[in-house]
Protein backbone atom coordinates (compact mmCIF):
# COMPACT_ATOMS: atom_id res chain seq x y z
CA UNK A 1 0.00 0.00 0.00
CA UNK A 2 1.31 3.55 -0.36
CA UNK A 3 -0.14 6.93 1.41
CA UNK A 4 -0.34 10.07 -0.43
CA UNK A 5 -0.45 13.40 0.37
CA UNK A 6 -2.83 15.84 -1.19
CA UNK A 7 -2.30 19.44 -0.06
CA UNK A 8 -5.33 21.74 0.18
CA UNK A 9 -5.49 23.03 -3.46
CA UNK A 10 -7.43 25.26 -5.53
CA UNK A 11 -7.59 25.07 -9.31
CA UNK A 12 -9.15 26.04 -12.53
CA UNK A 13 -11.36 23.27 -13.69
CA UNK A 14 -11.94 23.74 -17.56
CA UNK A 15 -13.97 21.10 -17.43
CA UNK A 16 -16.61 22.58 -15.46
CA UNK A 17 -15.36 26.46 -16.08
CA UNK A 18 -14.44 27.20 -12.71
CA UNK A 19 -12.11 27.32 -9.94
CA UNK A 20 -12.01 24.06 -7.97
CA UNK A 21 -11.00 23.59 -4.18
CA UNK A 22 -9.89 20.44 -2.26
CA UNK A 23 -9.38 20.34 0.92
CA UNK A 24 -5.66 18.51 2.22
CA UNK A 25 -6.76 14.32 1.84
CA UNK A 26 -4.69 11.11 2.23
CA UNK A 27 -5.53 8.27 0.13
CA UNK A 28 -4.02 5.00 0.34
CA UNK A 29 -3.69 3.59 -2.86
CA UNK A 30 -3.43 -0.31 -4.16
CA UNK A 31 -1.98 -1.49 -7.75
CA UNK A 32 -4.07 -4.85 -7.07
CA UNK A 33 -5.88 -6.62 -9.56
CA UNK A 34 -9.35 -5.11 -8.43
CA UNK A 35 -8.04 -1.84 -9.45
CA UNK A 36 -6.52 -2.85 -12.96
CA UNK A 37 -10.25 -4.75 -12.97
CA UNK A 38 -12.02 -1.61 -12.69
CA UNK A 39 -10.12 0.10 -15.15
CA UNK A 40 -10.25 -2.38 -17.45
CA UNK A 41 -14.31 -2.36 -17.51
CA UNK A 42 -14.67 1.23 -18.56
CA UNK A 43 -11.67 1.65 -21.15
CA UNK A 44 -11.73 -1.81 -22.57
CA UNK A 45 -8.15 -1.79 -22.83
CA UNK A 46 -5.56 -4.45 -21.60
CA UNK A 47 -3.76 -1.87 -18.67
CA UNK A 48 -0.96 -4.39 -18.40
CA UNK A 49 -0.11 -3.78 -22.43
CA UNK A 50 2.63 -1.44 -22.98
CA UNK A 51 1.86 -1.29 -26.21
CA UNK A 52 -1.12 0.09 -25.45
CA UNK A 53 -1.13 4.33 -25.05
CA UNK A 54 -3.01 5.55 -22.11
CA UNK A 55 -4.11 9.18 -21.67
CA UNK A 56 -3.75 11.46 -18.53
CA UNK A 57 -7.32 10.91 -17.82
CA UNK A 58 -7.14 7.55 -18.07
CA UNK A 59 -4.22 7.89 -15.99
CA UNK A 60 -5.65 9.42 -13.47
CA UNK A 61 -8.78 7.35 -13.88
CA UNK A 62 -6.87 4.44 -12.56
CA UNK A 63 -5.15 5.83 -9.51
CA UNK A 64 -8.54 6.58 -8.37
CA UNK A 65 -9.17 3.28 -8.71
CA UNK A 66 -6.70 2.23 -6.79
CA UNK A 67 -7.97 3.89 -3.82
CA UNK A 68 -9.06 1.63 -0.91
CA UNK A 69 -9.78 5.53 1.50
CA UNK A 70 -13.41 5.86 0.96
CA UNK A 71 -15.39 9.29 0.67
CA UNK A 72 -12.31 10.78 -1.84
CA UNK A 73 -13.59 13.88 -3.53
CA UNK A 74 -12.83 13.02 -7.16
CA UNK A 75 -11.19 16.24 -7.89
CA UNK A 76 -8.27 14.97 -5.31
CA UNK A 77 -6.75 12.90 -7.76
CA UNK A 78 -6.54 15.11 -11.13
CA UNK A 79 -4.43 18.12 -8.38
CA UNK A 80 -1.98 15.07 -7.53
CA UNK A 81 1.47 17.08 -6.95
CA UNK A 82 3.91 15.95 -9.65
CA UNK A 83 6.49 14.10 -6.20
CA UNK A 84 3.27 12.61 -5.13
CA UNK A 85 2.57 11.18 -8.83
CA UNK A 86 6.44 9.73 -9.44
CA UNK A 87 5.86 7.73 -5.91
CA UNK A 88 2.80 6.45 -7.28
CA UNK A 89 4.61 5.52 -10.54
CA UNK A 90 7.61 4.39 -8.78
CA UNK A 91 5.53 2.10 -6.61
CA UNK A 92 3.17 1.16 -9.38
CA UNK A 93 6.69 -0.36 -10.97
CA UNK A 94 8.09 -1.91 -7.45
CA UNK A 95 8.06 -5.13 -7.61
CA UNK A 96 7.20 -6.05 -3.97
CA UNK A 97 9.45 -9.27 -3.95
CA UNK A 98 13.08 -10.49 -3.02
CA UNK A 99 12.09 -13.53 -6.08
CA UNK A 100 14.42 -13.21 -8.31
CA UNK A 101 14.26 -15.40 -11.83
CA UNK A 102 16.70 -16.93 -14.51
CA UNK A 103 15.57 -16.72 -17.81
CA UNK A 104 14.61 -20.36 -18.69
CA UNK A 105 12.89 -20.15 -21.87
CA UNK A 106 16.06 -18.33 -23.94
CA UNK A 107 13.81 -14.37 -23.29
CA UNK A 108 10.93 -15.67 -25.48
CA UNK A 109 8.10 -13.58 -24.41
CA UNK A 110 4.61 -14.23 -24.49
CA UNK A 111 2.60 -12.52 -27.04
CA UNK A 112 -0.40 -13.44 -24.72
CA UNK A 113 -2.26 -10.13 -23.62
CA UNK A 114 -2.70 -10.43 -20.27
CA UNK A 115 -6.01 -8.85 -18.81
CA UNK A 116 -7.60 -9.20 -15.64
CA UNK A 117 -9.55 -11.83 -17.30
CA UNK A 118 -6.48 -13.76 -17.71
CA UNK A 119 -4.90 -13.16 -14.25
CA UNK A 120 -8.47 -14.23 -12.97
CA UNK A 121 -8.07 -17.66 -14.70
CA UNK A 122 -4.65 -18.09 -13.55
CA UNK A 123 -5.54 -17.75 -9.97
CA UNK A 124 -8.61 -20.09 -10.29
CA UNK A 125 -6.12 -22.66 -12.14
CA UNK A 126 -3.33 -22.17 -9.59
CA UNK A 127 -5.63 -22.77 -6.84
CA UNK A 128 -4.32 -19.19 -5.79
CA UNK A 129 -7.03 -17.90 -2.83
CA UNK A 130 -9.05 -14.52 -4.60
CA UNK A 131 -8.09 -13.06 -1.18
CA UNK A 132 -4.36 -12.30 -3.46
CA UNK A 133 -6.42 -10.07 -6.11
CA UNK A 134 -5.96 -7.32 -3.25
CA UNK A 135 -2.28 -7.44 -3.44
CA UNK A 136 0.32 -5.16 -5.58
CA UNK A 137 -0.49 -6.48 -9.03
CA UNK A 138 3.52 -7.49 -9.44
CA UNK A 139 3.66 -9.97 -6.21
CA UNK A 140 0.55 -11.69 -7.28
CA UNK A 141 2.49 -12.20 -10.92
CA UNK A 142 5.24 -13.29 -9.30
CA UNK A 143 3.36 -15.81 -7.30
CA UNK A 144 1.45 -17.25 -10.25
CA UNK A 145 4.99 -17.37 -12.20
CA UNK A 146 6.22 -19.20 -9.35
CA UNK A 147 3.34 -21.85 -9.06
CA UNK A 148 4.25 -22.31 -13.36
CA UNK A 149 7.82 -23.29 -12.82
CA UNK A 150 6.75 -25.37 -9.77
CA UNK A 151 4.32 -26.91 -11.71
CA UNK A 152 6.17 -27.55 -14.94
CA UNK A 153 6.60 -31.11 -15.54
CA UNK A 154 9.43 -30.17 -17.82
CA UNK A 155 11.00 -28.17 -14.88
CA UNK A 156 10.84 -31.26 -12.45
CA UNK A 157 11.81 -34.32 -15.06
CA UNK A 158 14.81 -36.07 -14.59
CA UNK A 159 17.67 -35.99 -17.30
CA UNK A 160 17.97 -38.93 -19.54
CA UNK A 161 21.36 -40.26 -18.43
CA UNK A 162 19.64 -40.52 -14.93
CA UNK A 163 16.45 -42.58 -16.28
CA UNK A 164 18.40 -44.74 -18.33
CA UNK A 165 20.61 -45.67 -14.97
CA UNK A 166 17.92 -46.44 -13.10
CA UNK A 167 16.25 -48.53 -15.70
CA UNK A 168 19.79 -49.88 -16.02
CA UNK A 169 19.37 -50.60 -11.72
CA UNK A 170 15.69 -51.69 -12.11
CA UNK A 171 16.08 -54.33 -15.04
CA UNK A 172 19.24 -55.58 -13.02
CA UNK A 173 16.96 -56.18 -9.79
CA UNK A 174 13.97 -57.43 -11.55
CA UNK A 175 16.59 -60.82 -13.76
CA UNK A 176 17.92 -60.84 -10.32
CA UNK A 177 14.55 -61.77 -8.80
CA UNK A 178 13.84 -63.77 -12.13
CA UNK A 179 16.91 -65.74 -11.44
CA UNK A 180 16.15 -66.23 -7.48
CA UNK A 181 12.49 -68.12 -8.76
CA UNK A 182 13.90 -69.99 -10.97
Amino acid sequence: MLKIHIPETEAYSSEYNKFINVKATDVVLEHSLISISKWEAKYHKAFLDNNVEKTNDELIDYISFMSLSSNVDPNVFKLIPSEELDRIIKYIKDSQSATTFKDRDGGRASREIITSELIYYWMVALQIPFECQKWHINRLLTLIKICNIKNDPKKNKMPKSEVYAQNKILNAQRRAKLHSKG
